[in-house]
């Protein structure tokens, strides 16, 4: 869930790009609800940190579904892209470089065996 070296950086460049193609699409809409801009910039910071990153990716395909109801057709592709990218992000995790990989992290679980020791 938090591979580190080169696929733990192409999750965070996954993250960034996820976030960035969001304020784009956010950009691009000819009518822009009150509540978006509020709800996306927490999220881009979420996604860019690594932070609670399931859950902010999920956000960002519904963000997105919502832009691709207001959507001009020059920008279908962008929200398309976007909405896959941000479904892969929720499914594969956010990383080792994050910051769910500093609150979640690997750890180790020593259990005890009752061969290991003495019992009664």
């Amino acid at each position: 869930m938090f591979p580190p070296g080169w696929p733990g950086i192409g999750l965070l460049l996954l993250r960034i790009s996820v976030a960035a193609a969001c304020l784009l699409a956010y950009i691009q809409c000819e009518t822009r609800a009150a509540w978006v801009l509020p709800t996306l910039i927490p999220m881009s910071a979420c996604m860019c940190a690594g932070a609670l990153t399931p859950l902010a990716a999920a956000l960002a395909v519904a963000l997105e579904l919502t832009a691709a109801a207001d959507l001009r057709v020059n920008g279908a592709g962008l929200i398309v892209i976007t909405i896959i990218d941000a479904a892969a992000l929720a499914l594969l995790g956010p990383g080792a470089y994050s910051l769910d990989a500093l609150r979640f992290g690997r750890r180790v679980i020593l259990a005890e065996s009752r061969r290991d020791g003495d019992f009664e």
